[in-house]
């Protein structure tokens, strides 16, 4: 088994373990511990990042969470996949996360993107051997990210979460050698900070949000754009999301949002329209 592989069995079990420990707790609901459904997007806007290109796209997700109002745990799926038959803004991502009295939450993300047409595309190659990756083997597609954030309350609506790529196929670091950047065997271990703000609105939710890519790449002696496509450190996902639930029938509503984002640093703008089911 290798090294990825065990890390996450590893996961898995705490996680099995901690629903054993606080069964005996009170329960968040008595409603089923899993759920499932999808958003229906115009398109696939990630942190400022356009992913799904010119098409819309269906995100499907499933979850199973335990825990209590106290301490709570959640295992899940969500994909990405755009409707317009190309391979661009495919996604699959797997997460365990863990939450502290509804308020501080650590979430740990396998994130995969499938491309046919990159060698990168086996699910299962988790390849990060820097020696077989420069003798040409094809290095893994999975990036995995660890997140921490404050969740806000009631009393204070704001929002702050901390992102971290710690494992995969991040920007690779470059170092300065007389002049030229040359290729380290490292990652850099790309970086983004995102603050919220959360407020009700005569019955629409409104959310804005601002969001920060912390690593600064040396565009000018010839090193690559940053992990999310940045020339510079600096913001790139700047916006607000309105959502509300529209009554269909006695029994059922249907909840949409639209979003205006923009990213400063790329200079670019995006509008969304989604619908969830």
């Amino acid at each position: 088994m290798n090294q990825k592989a065990k890390f996450f069995s590893v996961l898995f079990a705490i996680f099995l373990g901690a629903g054993n420990l606080f069964a005996q707790e009170e329960t968040i609901t008595e409603e089923s511990p899993w759920s499932i459904g999808a958003d229906f997007v115009s398109r696939y806007i990630w942190r400022g990042v356009n992913l799904g290109g010119s098409s819309p796209s269906i995100q499907p997700y499933v979850e199973y969470g335990f825990g209590s109002d106290d301490h709570s745990f959640a295992v899940g799926a969500w994909g990405a996949y755009s409707i317009s038959g190309t391979q661009t803004g495919q996604e699959a991502d797997l997460y365990l996360s863990y939450t502290l009295k509804e308020m501080f939450s650590l979430t740990v993300t396998d994130y995969f993107f499938p491309d046919e047409t990159t060698g990168r595309n086996k699910y299962f190659n988790y390849n990060m051997d820097w020696d077989k990756i420069n003798s040409g083997e094809a290095q893994t597609g999975h990036v995995v990210e660890a997140a921490i954030s404050f969740n806000g309350t009631e009393k204070i609506p704001v929002s702050l979460m901390f992102a971290m790529n710690i494992w995969g196929a991040d920007s690779r670091k470059y170092k300065d050698e007389s002049g030229v950047m040359v290729p380290e065997d490292k990652i850099i271990m790309s970086k983004y900070l995102e603050l919220g703000y959360s407020a009700d609105v005569k019955g629409v939710t409104v959310d804005v949000f601002a969001g920060m890519a912390l690593d600064n790449p040396e565009i000018a002696k010839g090193e690559p754009t940053g992990f999310y496509g940045q020339e510079a450190a600096g913001v790139i996902n700047l916006g607000f999301t309105l959502s509300k639930e529209i009554q269909i029938t006695d029994n059922y509503s249907l909840p949409v949002f639209g979003s205006l984002i923009t990213n400063p640093e790329a200079e670019n703008i995006f509008m969304v329209f989604g619908i969830s089911f």
